[in-house]
C-alpha cells in the first residue's frame, strides 16, 4: 500500500478509500497477513482515478461514472500525461548536464 501511495504521490488513506469506493474496478490480492497486493492493472486504474479526481476535479461519484462509461478515453489521457512527464524529466536532466 505504501509503495503504491508513494508511486502516485498520494497518502495511503486516500489509496485505501479509493480501493474501497472503486472495488468494481480495483481488485488487489491479499497476502497471508491481509496486506493488499496490487497488480499493474490496479495501479493503472488508480492513476486513472487520481487523474479524474485531482486533475479534472470530478467527485468520486463522477469519476466512477466516467470510469463506467468510457474508460479507454481516460486511460489514453493518463498514458499521454505519464509520457509527457517522463519526457519533461529527461529534458530537465539534459538541461542540468549542459
Amino acid at each position: 500500500m505504501g509503495e503504491v501511495a508513494e508511486m502516485l504521490g498520494e497518502n495511503t488513506s486516500a489509496i485505501r478509500y479509493w480501493c474501497n469506493y472503486f472495488e468494481r474496478f480495483i481488485k488487489p490480492g491479499r497476502n497471508a497477513k491481509g496486506n493488499r497486493l496490487f497488480h499493474e492493472e490496479d495501479i493503472e486504474t488508480l492513476k486513472q482515478i487520481k487523474h479524474l479526481v485531482k486533475n479534472e476535479g470530478l467527485t468520486l461519484e463522477g469519476a466512477a461514472a466516467r470510469m463506467g462509461e468510457d474508460r479507454r478515453t481516460v486511460e489514453k489521457r493518463v498514458k499521454a500525461l505519464d509520457s509527457l512527464r517522463s519526457i519533461r524529466a529527461r529534458l530537465m536532466e539534459v538541461k542540468k548536464s549542459i
